[in-house]
């Protein structure tokens, strides 16, 4: 695969005819469609606007996650199970065909390890854990977080850590995750340049280097959505979506 993709990442990229993300992934394991609990979908209409969206490019299912940090956005277990209870009335009513779940975006602040102590995380899958680091440097905690979730039995899947700019320079880091056996999520947006031309290039060579496990939408908005569908061009997402060695249609 390492060869193929190099190849693509030599010259300059061609767009290829849209591919229908869901239909190769099928779920999402990150996204922000319940309502007005953080910086995601501000209503239901939208929530519903944003899931037909997702429907339409051939999803089956929607782990929705949304943040859980302790200095902005202070959401705990029953306040996201409610918040997905509501949206499955919603697009029932709406005749919407998702299956749709939640787990969170755990941020590692200062409240993540009394929750981990607490058992008070919301899993997906096989007991997977969806956490997130500060953008602005690695915490010190980083190394006994991971042990004390994977001592209490979760799985650890970081989420899009193409986005660390404290990393790009050490990629090193990466293996580093890999060797704790740290799963990896990459934003599908990330291959578009949407968030640094650098944050691509490390999107890309994560990719080559095989570190992803989880491909994710980190959806908030309709643009996001677009993006998507801009992304869905990307040979590089052809090539390892053809490839099937991600792990998002396991949690089907």
């Amino acid at each position: 695969m390492f060869g193929k993709l190099a190849k693509i990442f030599g010259v300059k990229e061609k767009l290829l005819e849209p591919l229908a993300l869901g239909e190769y992934l099928k779920v999402d394991i990150h996204s922000h469609f319940i309502p007005g609990i953080d910086d995601g979908s501000p209503d239901m209409e939208t929530t519903l606007e944003l899931l037909r969206g997702i429907e339409s490019m051939g999803y089956k299912k929607v782990i929705t996650t949304p943040h859980v940090m302790s200095d902005y956005y202070r959401n705990s277990s029953d306040t996201i199970k409610k918040g997905r209870d509501d949206v499955r009335e919603a697009i029932a009513k709406a005749g919407i065909k998702l299956e749709i779940d939640c787990a969170a975006e755990y941020n590692l602040d200062s409240e993540f390890q009394p929750k981990i102590k607490a058992k008070d995380l919301l899993t997906f899958g096989d007991n997977y854990v969806l956490f997130e680091l500060p953008f602005i440097s690695e915490p010190p905690n980083l190394s006994e977080a991971i042990f004390e979730m994977q001592l209490a039995g979760y799985k650890p899947v970081l989420a899009h850590p193409e986005r660390y700019a404290f990393w790009h320079m050490d990629f090193e880091k990466y293996q580093t995750m890999v060797d704790k056996s740290v799963l990896m999520q990459l934003n599908i947006n990330s291959l578009t340049g949407h968030y640094s031309p650098q944050v691509k290039k490390i999107a890309q060579k994560l990719i080559a280097n095989n570190m992803i496990s989880f491909f994710g939408s980190d959806c908030h908005h309709a643009g996001h959505i677009n993006l998507m569908h801009q992304a869905s061009r990307q040979e590089v997402v052809h090539q390892i979506l053809k490839d099937n060695k991600l792990m998002n249609q396991s949690l089907l």
